[in-house]
């Protein structure tokens, strides 16, 4: 019997998705948390598209079809810290894990074309960042499946002997997001960027294919 999957990725479409994804990134505040000095304040539709445009990059919204409208309206961030550019962060409530009947093996780029925008991820040259769930979502585990997803995407579809990504110190949901998904601390970045006064710093961290094995 088939187990239903409560995400899926489908490719970004700047159109329809960025507006959503926008409504998801109140502050900047929030959008240093999800995408350190990558983009500027306000973020529009128009930075957004030529983010998605950018060479090598696989941007995907987080779909689901049996979620309520609710989960899209205000957002919870895994995205890129400041000072990289390959990374991602995590917002500071993502809810327990969905368990491992929920994990890699569903298939993440076969998601259904329709359903409720709940998160967005993308891989650039080996980078897992931009990660993002709507908070109306957290509480489900869906952050974990979101990133689970991706990596998948990275090993099995693409064949990446690695991939990379960047988070911000303090936010401890994502590490132990990453930490649980087998992703190492290879570096530390010290005081990358300075918001509201308080110095932020980054771990850098990987997880290779033979290690996803073990």
């Amino acid at each position: 019997m088939t187990i239903p999957q409560p995400l899926a990725l489908r490719s970004f479409r700047p159109s329809t998705d960025a507006p959503v994804l926008r409504s998801w990134i109140p502050d900047p505040t929030a959008l240093m948390t999800w995408a350190g000095p990558n983009f500027t304040w306000p973020l529009d539709d128009a930075q957004l598209a030529a983010y998605a445009a950018e060479p090598g990059r696989r941007a995907w919204t987080a779909v689901s079809p049996d979620a309520t409208t609710d989960a899209t309206r205000t957002g919870a961030t895994l995205g890129t810290p400041a000072g990289t550019t390959d990374g991602t962060t995590d917002g500071p409530s993502l809810g327990p894990s969905l368990g491992p009947s929920l994990g890699p093996s569903l298939g993440p780029s076969l998601g259904p074309s329709l359903g409720t925008p709940l998160g967005h991820v993308s891989l650039a040259d080996g980078r897992l960042g931009r990660v993002l769930i709507a908070p109306g979502a957290r509480g489900r585990g869906l952050g974990e499946l979101l990133v689970s997803l991706a990596v998948s995407v990275g090993f099995d579809e693409l064949a990446l002997p690695e991939i990379r990504l960047g988070v911000w110190t303090h936010n401890t949901a994502a590490l132990r997001i990453y930490e649980k998904l087998g992703f190492r601390t290879t570096a530390t970045l010290e005081a990358v960027e300075v918001v509201d006064g308080v110095p932020w710093s980054v771990h850098r961290m990987r997880l290779t294919a033979s290690d996803r094995r073990q």
